[in-house]
């Protein structure tokens, strides 16, 4: 069993910059893939970006050129460096992973087999 643990939430104005991390313990030889998703009160939770087993990354076209994912194999932790925050960002961060070897619906967060509890991350105006 995997366990996903988020930190790095908290409030900033927009323009400013977060670094949110997921450390991951338990059987995470077992995952091939890594993602954060978002979820914005009174909306479904939405794919951000990914990373999958050899490299390839994945973003979300409202986030691509700000945010940056990245993982540390050693640590066991992924990462999502956002930069350029505006107030839609808003939303409660959450740290997915996937057994799956298959990057098909790497979007969809019924992909992904564990979950953390999500970090709050507030952007003001």
């Amino acid at each position: 069993q995997v366990q996903l643990v988020e930190s790095g939430g908290g409030l900033v104005q927009t323009g400013g910059s977060l670094r949110l991390s997921c450390a991951a313990s338990g059987g995470t030889r077992s995952t091939n893939g890594m993602a954060w998703f978002r979820q914005a009160p009174g909306k479904e939770r939405e794919f951000v970006a990914a990373m999958w087993s050899g490299g390839s990354l994945y973003y979300a076209d409202f986030v691509r050129g700000r945010f940056t994912i990245s993982r540390d194999d050693v640590k066991n932790t992924v990462a999502l460096e956002m930069n350029s925050l505006k107030p839609e960002d808003t939303a409660v961060y959450y740290c997915g992973a996937s057994r799956h070897y298959s990057v098909l619906f790497y979007n969809s967060a019924s992909r992904y087999d564990y979950w953390g509890q999500g970090t709050q991350v507030t952007v003001s105006s």
